[in-house]
């Protein structure tokens, strides 16, 4: 989540995850339905089909705006897999029963080919994550680096275009799949980690290709595009009222000016609803209760020192004014979350493998190690067999690491200057480590810690780099080297143990990704040049696209280099108390248990509104409401079609951005522009319009 990709505590996962290891207690077997009911799995080389390259095109491009948008406006980001994986079956169902009514269908579709379109499109989109276009990688502009008093000299700022991002994206986003392949069948097949997300996308697969789930299926896509249409259309409506700043309904002051002015407002976003329907309660009420401590509480108040804590001359974006203890609190937040869940999944992740180690049993030395008394499913027995037989050879991914990591100290220091070899080398000798405890992490708690990787990247390679040596810029190209390299090994595991559960071969799997990534790489900086060239305000606060983590990033870096001259008046004190809090919220959430950490806000979520205010989450809330009501009147209903409905309203406004980017760089403005004032405003402007 950013909330680390806000799929921690994702409800379908977490449903679908109890049964993740193909125990020998399930009570029906779903490799024997399918052996009943289906042909043997195809070769690895027939999964990877041309008819799923081009649907893993077609959704990746999709995909990518939708995360882009959110990326770009506040920084959560939903898991999407099960809606990659619907529309997936959905379009190639559809090639496939064209293609048998003409009588020249060569292959069917299986949950196979099924898996690896599902797989490229996640590991396509996902750089529009990773990539750092709503964090580091715009962090290093000249539009945020104005935004901030500090460090804003040319050393330190490099500001975008297409040409290095696609040739950063290429040297630094396949590292990631090769440092982890050697350990695919210690994690998935001895160690047997749940990896929740996974195993739920698995589960929504093989469901998919059974005959009562292939109905299910129709129907769910039937409601997806139903809502997509809706949202699109609601999107194009809305455009027109938006001629001028602060125009048209995502300006409409639900609960009075005053309110408004302190961001509490129901901004008419569908994309957010939907948002607000995939993202758990408990993340979008802490979200809720953030935006009140903040926006209703802390400004207000800290506002009323202006003149005495800051000077009542500085602009209202300036970071040693209020601006700076929005920021800088929120940063103090994070970071305290951050911390303390680094340690306890690596905690957690030292106690696993001592476990594993000392349980000889579990962990056996060669596959011909005997299974001794442990009972095994016959899923289990069909599911390793066929994943332990096309191997990727170790010696394939030690070559690709060593070359991609030689071509990648070579020629990063030539995009950025700031950031040295031995910086690099450092980076690439830990790398594979901390991709180990990420992907044995994920494994365990469905948690991803891929920007906190790349946070203490910022903060030691920065400092290493020297503020005299543009260590900020080297911050941020060393917070992408490394986040790209430890997202993309866990995501790869989660993968693997897709394919495991679906009889997907790893071949097949690794190769799938790997087109995937090569796709995102150039269609996620396209798509980020699209909105940057579309919209003349892009990445300033308060705007349509403000890109807040940027700003965040970037502050970050200085602090990590210049240490906390940065910070305004009282401001590192508040700093240490939210850290602190930060730290103990979580501590008393995991020492209550599960049953009474439900009802305790995340520090992570919290901290979001902090900086960018509260009126997402009166959507995202409005989306829950609307999921807590349809589950209390029909909860199976809900249950199947609510993940398709969601889906739909953030896929159709996400993808609206398209021709709304393409009108904006064609000059084309929409003609109406609505206001709200208030009855005072209102009287000035009519006398001021009609002096008579």
């Amino acid at each position: 989540m950013e909330v680390e990709r806000a799929k921690k505590d994702d409800d379908d996962r977490n449903s679908a995850a109890d049964g993740g290891g193909g125990s020998a207690a399930e009570e029906v077997s779903v490799e024997r339905i399918f052996e009943e009911s289906a042909d043997p799995p195809p070769p690895w080389q027939n999964q990877i089909t041309f008819r799923a390259m081009v649907v893993s095109f077609i959704l990746s491009i999709l995909f990518t705006f939708v995360v882009m948008k959110l990326n770009l406006t506040t920084g959560i980001i939903p898991s999407l897999n099960i809606s990659a994986g619907l529309l997936s079956f959905f379009f190639v169902k559809t090639w496939t029963k064209i293609l048998n009514k003409a009588g020249i269908l060569k292959q069917p579709f299986t949950r196979q080919e099924n898996t690896v379109i599902q797989t490229c499109v996640v590991a396509s989109s996902g750089i529009a994550f990773s990539g750092g276009f709503g964090s580091y990688l715009f962090g290093m502009s000249d539009v945020v680096a104005k935004q901030s008093a500090e460090a804003n000299t040319p050393l330190n700022i490099k500001n975008p275009h297409l040409g290095w991002m696609i040739g950063f994206l290429f040297i630094v986003s396949f590292l990631g799949l090769f440092s982890v392949v050697p350990l695919r069948k210690i994690m998935i097949v001895d160690f047997k980690l749940t990896y929740p997300s996974g195993t739920a996308t698995a589960h929504l697969i093989n469901s998919f290709h059974t005959p009562q789930g292939a109905k299910l299926a129709k129907k769910q896509v039937r409601a997806l595009g139903k809502f997509f249409s809706f949202s699109f259309l609601w999107g194009f409506f809305q455009w027109f009222f938006t001629s001028g700043d602060g125009c048209g309904f995502a300006n409409f002051p639900t609960f009075g000016l005053e309110a408004y002015e302190n961001k509490f407002y129901f901004d008419f976003s569908a994309t957010y609803v939907g948002v607000g329907m995939i993202c758990p309660y408990l993340i979008n009420v802490s979200l809720l209760v953030g935006s009140i401590l903040s926006w209703g509480v802390m400004w207000p108040l800290i506002g009323a020192q202006k003149g005495k804590w800051y000077s009542a001359d500085l602009s209202s974006t300036s970071l040693h004014g209020l601006q700076g203890y929005k920021v800088f609190i929120a940063i103090a937040m994070i970071l305290g979350d951050g911390l303390y869940n680094f340690i306890k999944v690596l905690g957690r992740t030292v106690v696993g493998l001592y476990k594993q180690f000392k349980n000889r049993d579990a962990l056996p030395v060669n596959d011909r190690s005997p299974s001794n008394t442990v009972t095994i499913s016959y899923d289990d027995k069909r599911r390793t067999e066929l994943f332990l037989k096309d191997r990727i050879p170790s010696w394939i991914a030690v070559t690709g690491y060593v070359v991609m990591a030689i071509i990648s100290i070579i020629t990063v220091p030539h995009i950025f200057p700031q950031l040295r070899w031995y910086h690099i080398l450092t980076m690439y000798i830990i790398a594979p480590v901390l991709a180990f405890c990420n992907a044995y992490g994920c494994g365990l708690t469905d948690w991803s810690l891929a920007s906190t990787y790349g946070k203490l990247a910022i903060f030691t390679i920065g400092a290493w780099a020297g503020a005299a040596n543009g260590g900020v810029l080297a911050g941020l190209a060393a917070c992408g080297v490394m986040m790209n390299i430890v997202s993309t090994a866990s995501d790869l595991m989660q993968d693997f143990k897709t394919g495991y559960m679906t009889l997907a071969s790893p071949r097949s799997m690794f190769l799938s990704q790997a087109i995937g990534t090569a796709m995102g790489c150039v269609i996620s900086p396209c798509v980020f040049w699209l909105f940057y060239k579309a919209f003349p305000d892009f990445g300033q606060t308060g705007t349509a696209y403000p890109a807040p983590y940027a700003l965040v990033y970037r502050n970050m870096s200085i602090l990590g280099v210049e240490g906390f001259s940065a910070l305004p008046h009282n401001c590192l004190m508040l700093c240490y108390i939210f850290f602190a809090a930060a730290v103990f919220v979580n501590g008393v959430r995991d020492a209550v248990g599960p049953n009474w950490s439900r009802f305790i806000p995340l520090p992570m979520a919290m901290a979001i509104p902090f900086y960018i205010g509260g009126y997402f989450t009166i959507d995202m809330c409005v989306g829950s409401l609307i999921l807590f009501l349809w589950r209390k009147l029909n909860r199976p209903k809900a249950d199947a079609y609510s993940s398709a409905v969601a889906s739909g309203l953030i896929c159709g406004e996400g993808i609206w951005t398209l021709p709304s980017s393409v009108l904006a760089l064609a000059s084309v403005k929409p003609p109406i522009c609505m206001k709200f004032l208030s009855a005072a405003t209102n009287v000035k402007v009519d006398s001021f319009l009609n002096p008579s």
